[in-house]
């Protein structure tokens, strides 16, 4: 490839790994189990150590083939660094272990993943201060900003009910205000939006979604866009200033949350991820041209009580989504009109698989108040819009026709 000239978001993806040259010729960066790595100078390996010269310390701290992994998301994303970590989960902790004190605040969307939901609320009982709002208004967001907010946080399309935050209008005010702006944009994926143009700071991804996209291997990271000033941020050691301010952060991620707190990638499942990644822009077309089909068909229905897909002109973000977005994604959730047995329906589909991973093959359907949102009570569910009857579907790459039909046979049993 051709370091100057700007190639597709798939050739980039495939050729990614050769860029820095492979082992033996092999096309994919191997698999590299070793978690030790020795040096003939030990004063080579000091260096390494304090940071002054490029290398691999222990397996809990980087990896070559999660190295490659990391360079293949950077330039998914167009940004700076990344950062893998075991799940995606982990890479959100990462914010907290590593960039939060207490007395800190952060400002996050109230429309929010379950497991992200929880973490946030242990963060509060440790001392930093949690303000969950509406974040499909920035209005909203600017209200609960104070002097100790360190972090905007927000998922580009809300799971399960597809709320969109204002995305460009929250990061211009994160700009003005100086304040690090955190997109996860796991329902989009890197293929469908790049947060760096809407002024992310850093960007999530659970690489167990779309990007690996078999739900084979779990994975997720943190992406330095270049667009935020570490200098800024008030909460940098002394210890990770040695370098250009740029790096200041992720020096700190990697150091405070992913060596002491050990949510370490393994290299298997970095393999199987780089591999999946190849095909993402692949799937991403299918799954959502299949998402756009099934959910014109429920909304049209006469049985369904609602629909929740911002790929439909009904969905309140419709606009903004046509804006941003290459498509509108593979997820989305639907209401049951009263009378029908939500788990009965389930169980009618051919198809659907009752499961609860996203961004998989195959098209997976799951009962969110009765599982995932079960933790939270009635009462949080009904803040956040989530009926005991809203099924979540992430859409596969099954034939459009084939998912039609099923999702329609199951409604007409």
């Amino acid at each position: 490839m051709n370091d100057k000239k700007k190639y597709g978001f798939t050739t980039t993806t495939l050729h990614s790994d050769r860029q820095k040259g492979i082992e033996h010729g092999s096309l994919h960066k191997p698999i590299h189990t070793s978690v030790t790595f020795g040096y003939d100078d030990a004063r080579d390996l000091a260096t390494v150590f304090q940071g002054r010269q490029p290398g691999y310390r222990y397996g809990r701290q980087g990896n070559p083939t999660v190295s490659a992994l990391e360079d293949k998301i950077t330039r998914m994303e167009e940004g700076a660094s990344t950062i893998c970590f075991a799940t995606g989960m982990a890479a959100i902790g990462a914010l907290a272990q590593a960039l939060l004190r207490a007395g800190d605040q952060v400002v996050s969307s109230a429309f929010l993943f379950g497991n992200t939901n929880s973490l946030w609320q242990t963060v509060a009982l440790q001392g930093v201060d949690v303000a969950m709002v509406d974040a499909t208004d920035v209005a909203k967001v600017e209200a609960a900003i104070t002097p100790k907010t360190r972090i905007v946080f927000v998922e580009t399309i809300a799971n399960p009910r597809t709320q969109v935050a204002d995305l460009a209008r929250i990061g211009k005010l994160c700009a003005e205000r100086g304040i690090l702006y955190v997109v996860d944009n796991t329902m989009t994926s890197p293929y469908l939006f790049k947060p760096k143009s809407v002024g992310a700071g850093l960007v999530v991804n659970s690489l167990t979604k779309s990007i690996g996209g078999h739900g084979n291997a779990l994975g997720g990271a943190l992406t330095d866009t270049g667009t935020y000033d570490w200098a800024a941020f008030p909460n940098i050691l002394d210890t990770y200033k040695k370098n250009a301010s740029a790096n200041w952060g992720m020096a700190q991620i990697r150091a405070k949350a992913l060596r002491d707190f050990g949510a370490s990638l393994g290299p298997e499942a970095a393999h199987h991820l780089a591999v999946g990644a190849e095909t993402m822009a692949l799937r991403m077309e299918r799954e959502c041209a299949n998402a756009v089909a099934i959910t014109q068909m429920l909304e049209a229905d006469a049985r369904v009580a609602a629909v929740y897909y911002p790929g439909l002109a009904s969905h309140p973000q419709h606009a903004l989504c046509k804006q941003l977005f290459r498509a509108y994604g593979s997820l989305f959730s639907f209401e049951l009109k009263d009378g029908i047995d939500c788990f009965d329906y389930l169980n009618r589909l051919q198809l659907g698989v009752s499961a609860s991973n996203l961004g998989d093959t195959r098209t997976l359907v799951i009962p969110v108040a009765h599982t995932i949102f079960y933790e939270m009570g009635p009462e949080r569910r009904a803040s956040m819009g989530i009926a005991e009857s809203l099924i979540r579907v992430s859409v596969g790459i099954e034939d459009t026709e084939d998912l039609v039909e099923d999702f329609r046979q199951a409604l007409d049993a």
